[in-house]
């Protein structure tokens, strides 16, 4: 399957909040189940030591090859390597994306894009998608505008698949996939719902809707 394709409309981002709640894994496992191929969980802690990481995430890259998904973790390269994930996604504090290709090899390689500029390096330097955001206000963010649907535009010409971040919410699908993103990045839209594989269909059959 080209690499392009391996990208899933849905990525469910976390935090350290999400992450420190009690039942986390659990959680993360019927996200997984709930989504199939049509899901990447993201594991972002960036409070949590290399040892935590590393125990969540080797349970959770087995599960996502059960299910199908794609567990990546962001930033940390060696928690990513030694658990057996599919890939990284990596940012402004992360190794290079030229550095990271040469430690991961074949697994997918993803870059935060919060500008044109950004989004074409990461893609010349071997990316295999962006993260493109904040696409609109959010608490994530507090007290900034969002860059709105012409960053999308702006980046969705580079090559590769694009995923939006940002105050990204199902009703909000239509206007994103017609700005050119591939896919939505979500972080409070899935773990604070009440049910989080419940919220996670709810995003996937707005996009297909």
């Amino acid at each position: 399957m080209p690499r392009a394709e391996r990208i899933p409309l849905l990525h469910a981002v976390t935090d350290d909040a999400a992450v420190a709640r009690a039942g986390f894994v659990e959680r993360a496992e019927e996200v997984l189940a709930a989504g199939g191929a049509r899901v990447a969980l993201h594991l972002r802690a960036h409070g949590a030591s290399g040892r935590t990481l590393h125990g969540i995430a080797a349970r959770l890259a087995e599960r996502a090859r059960e299910t199908g998904s794609l567990l990546l973790v962001n930033d940390r390269v060696d928690v990513a390597l030694a658990a057996g994930a599919h890939g990284v996604q990596l940012g402004r504090r992360s190794l290079s994306v030229a550095d990271a290709r040469r430690l991961v090899g074949a697994l997918l390689i993803g870059a935060s894009a919060h500008d044109e500029g950004e989004g074409r390096e990461a893609v010349e330097a071997g990316a295999d998608f962006l993260v493109a955001g904040a696409v609109y206000p959010t608490a994530t963010h507090p007290g900034q505008p969002g860059d709105g649907l012409g960053l999308i535009e702006s980046v969705a010409v580079l090559g590769v698949p694009v995923i939006a971040i940002g105050g990204v919410t199902p009703e909000r699908a239509g206007e994103l996939r017609r700005a050119g993103a591939m896919g939505m990045a979500v972080i409070r839209g899935v773990w604070d719902a009440l049910s989080p594989a419940g919220a996670v269909q709810r995003y996937i059959d707005a996009w297909q809707s």
